[in-house]
């Protein structure tokens, strides 16, 4: 077990937001969990994740060691678009789910992985060795994998210092208004339905810049990118302005012509964890999402 001895810089920070901003391998979510179990004393004592830190507190934080992973290997073909002994980064088809979740043990871009990258290492915790940050099953395009944890931490610090750069093509519906903007609206669950995301008060701050690259008949080809990283963001803050994402049937409508959302990770920059490099990868639009376009230009 990690042991790490932290002492809080500033006053008036949340226990677990102070917990994942100094641990750059633990995500605020994995810093609460830790926090509730007992593994972060804070001046002698343990603590809640709500708690407030005051300058000076001593923190004792433990950090056990990845759960044994139960999962298969399994032989699943990717397109890798770049890899090194650090990182590899991978072009995720729509339809593949990145991480496994109870019931669907199999058939991930873990599993994948695995097979391509026996060695691969679980980073902090357990389903999900070496994923950084992720795409929704239905969303294609680029996603960055850490094969060791130095990697992991390295790409881990730039997400949170917003050094990582990811640009996304996203269809929608109507022509966004001005066409170029940013949208800041705070993210959190859905007051009704749990499995949805939504705006609202009190949610966590999130910020999504967009331009409009090309009008097609009443619909917008969008460049957005995400500043934040909350769940469902893009989806979110496009639906919140009246432009949901063509195809989405959870913020917007299912769609005639496009059999899913019209999301796809399409650029991405960072730098290499050893040499510093920043080396960016793109992805063409794949087939369905082409063919999409090519309907909605031919009414033209």
């Amino acid at each position: 077990m990690q042991t790490l001895e932290l002492v809080a810089d500033r006053s008036g920070e949340r226990l677990d937001a102070f917990v994942a901003r100094r641990c750059p391998q633990l995500s605020r979510s994995q810093a609460r969990r830790l926090i509730d179990q007992g593994l972060v004393i804070v001046a002698g004592r343990p603590a809640k994740p709500s708690q407030r830190v005051a300058a000076g507190d001593q923190l004792l934080v433990r950090i056990p060691p990845p759960e044994p992973l139960q999962l298969i290997p399994e032989t699943i073909l990717l397109s890798i678009i770049y890899q090194d002994s650090d990182v590899l980064v991978v072009d995720k088809p729509a339809g593949l789910t990145v991480h496994p979740a109870p019931g669907h043990p199999r058939g991930t871009l873990v599993n994948a992985l695995l097979a391509l990258c026996p060695d691969l290492q679980g980073i902090a915790g357990t389903l999900r060795p070496g994923i950084v940050h992720r795409l929704d099953k239905d969303t294609s395009g680029l996603l960055v994998v850490a094969k060791n944890d130095r990697a992991q931490q390295s790409l881990a610090q730039q997400l949170k210092g917003r050094e990582m750069h990811k640009t996304y093509l996203a269809l929608v519906q109507g022509v966004p208004r001005p066409p170029e903007g940013v949208i800041e609206a705070p993210i959190g669950r859905h007051p009704r339905n749990r499995k949805k995301m939504a705006v609202v008060a009190g949610g966590r701050p999130a910020e999504t810049r967009y331009r409009t690259r090309q009008l097609l008949d009443g619909y917008a080809l969008l460049e957005v990118e995400p500043v934040t990283g909350r769940t469902h963001q893009i989806r979110v803050h496009l639906a919140a302005i009246g432009h949901p994402v063509v195809g989405d049937a959870t913020y917007g409508r299912r769609s005639t012509f496009v059999g899913r959302q019209f999301l796809h990770a399409h650029r991405l920059a960072f730098r290499l964890p050893t040499s510093g490099r920043t080396i960016e990868s793109e992805s063409p639009l794949p087939a369905d999402l082409r063919e999409a376009l090519d309907q909605l230009q031919g009414r033209g």
